[in-house]
């Protein structure tokens, strides 16, 4: 597993594209690193996980409405929600998947 400034990138790379788990960090930062996956695959997925999901959003949303705008769109969001090892043992966490492709 490699680390760029804060952004978990995945070794693996799907038939789609990059697999990128956001953590927390600033959104700006995170957007910049992942531009640069976006250069690189075409096609990136930000996968987050329960606090991380509004960075994950956030990022998704400077990317296609600011960055790249009118170059790039989200093309497939996925929500699910896995049990996770709670204070009170189990708890649901939730998760999200953001496709973003670059057009141009």
């Amino acid at each position: 597993m490699s680390e760029i400034e804060g952004v978990h990138l995945s070794e693996s790379t799907s038939y789609s594209g990059k697999i990128i788990e956001i953590n927390k960090q600033p959104v700006i930062e995170c957007a910049l690193d992942i531009l640069t996956e976006l250069v690189k695959y075409k096609t990136v997925i930000l996968k987050a996980r329960g606090e991380s999901i509004p960075i994950a959003v956030a990022v998704a949303n400077v990317i296609t409405e600011n960055m790249l705008k009118g170059n790039s769109k989200i093309l497939d969001i996925e929500v699910d929600s896995e049990n996770a090892d709670g204070k009170y043992a189990y708890a649901l966490v939730s998760i999200i998947d953001i496709t973003i492709s670059k057009i141009n």
